[in-house]
This record gives C-alpha cells, structure tokens and sequence, in this order.
C-alpha cells in the first residue's frame, strides 16, 4: 500500500544497515534480517527479507496474502519450492549463485538450504510483506476442527502437531531428535502434487 513521503523531512530516511534488523534467530548460520517501511521510510511498495541458511535448513512452508516474492541466490544453494493452485503441482527450483525464482502473490511455498553458508534475498512487491505461517496454521487451528474437517482421530492429530512450535520460520527446530533426510535427497526437483481430500 502506497503511503505519501515528504522527502523534505529531515525525518526520511534514505539508508539503512539490515544487519541491525533481525526478524528471526536460530543461531549463528541461520537467521533471517527483515528491511521494510517501519525500517526505511521512504520505501514504497519493496520490501526485503536477508536470509541465511546452512545446510538442510528450510524457510518453513508460508505464504504472503498482500505481495509475491523474488528468491535471488547470493551464495549456496536452495531449492524454492511453491504449490502451483491451478495445476496443483508443486514446483522445485534449484537455484545457485546469480539465478532467481518467483513465487506468485498468495501461493504456499518454502526454501531449503542445500549448502552450507547459503545467503538468499527475498524481494517483495508490498513495503512490508504480511505472512501466514505453516506452524501457525498447525498450531492455532483447533484440533477438533481438524480432525472432523478431515476425518482423522483428533487425539493422534493432537500427537502429531505436540511438537509444532508457532512461528518456527526456519525447521528443524535446534535439537530436533526427529529430523528426516533432506527432502531433496529423494525426489525430483519437479513433482506432480497429488490432490488429496486433502507480521513479520
């Protein structure tokens, strides 16, 4: 959403250091520095997220309601992985040093770090990105709600979602005893998705 800039104001703000921004820490080789307008208030409608990741480390699944985003690969490598809702596919880009992908307005996607010292900028088309996080959505919906949306027993779903913890942003959790191979390591990097009855 456009806003109005005085750029006479001795108030614009025309730089900005991301390092001295953090929107989310899981330790010293993953974590996520966030630059919007509450950051920088001449900007409008750009927005970015630093991210860095090490090895088998993935943004969590999300979406952004108000903005598409652009993955540009500074160093490393990840794949971009999105939910295509027409096709209802889901799609894998590998991408290294200088490539990009693009994940339309709205559509669930994540990034998994392939290497170590993986270094991503994530571009958007809002001046702050709003989020719906896959944990979030695992944590706060009701468990009776689920389980009589999709026909499961409501205490395994209980079980399973136990170790859910809101706002994860990048998984495995540290220390996380249950961690699977990566999920690259097994699949194609293009795979048909099979349609199951299925701030900052």
């Amino acid at each position: 959403m456009s806003h109005s800039i005085d750029y006479t104001s001795p108030s614009a703000q025309f730089a900005f250091n991301l390092n001295n921004s953090p929107l989310f820490i899981k330790d010293q080789q993953n974590y996520i520095n966030i630059m919007g307008v509450q950051q920088l208030n001449t900007l409008q409608n750009t927005s970015l997220l630093d991210i860095f990741l090490s090895s088998g480390n993935v943004v969590e699944p999300h979406y952004h309601q108000n903005a598409a985003e652009l993955v540009y690969c500074i160093c490393g490598a990840a794949v971009v992985s999105m939910l295509n809702p027409f096709t209802k596919e889901i799609l894998n880009f590998s991408i290294t040093p200088g490539k990009v992908a693009n994940v339309p307005q709205g559509w669930w996607h994540y990034e998994t770090a392939m290497e170590d010292n993986t270094h991503l900028l994530a571009i958007f088309d809002a001046d702050t990105p709003e989020v719906i996080l896959g944990s979030d959505i695992l944590h706060f919906t009701p468990a009776n709600v689920m389980a009589h949306t999709y026909c499961m027993d409501e205490k395994m779903w209980e079980k399973t979602t136990a170790p859910v913890q809101p706002s994860t942003y990048i998984g495995p959790y540290a220390g996380c005893e249950n961690s699977q191979m990566m999920p690259y390591q097994q699949h194609n990097y293009h795979q048909s998705y099979q349609p199951y009855p299925y701030y900052y």
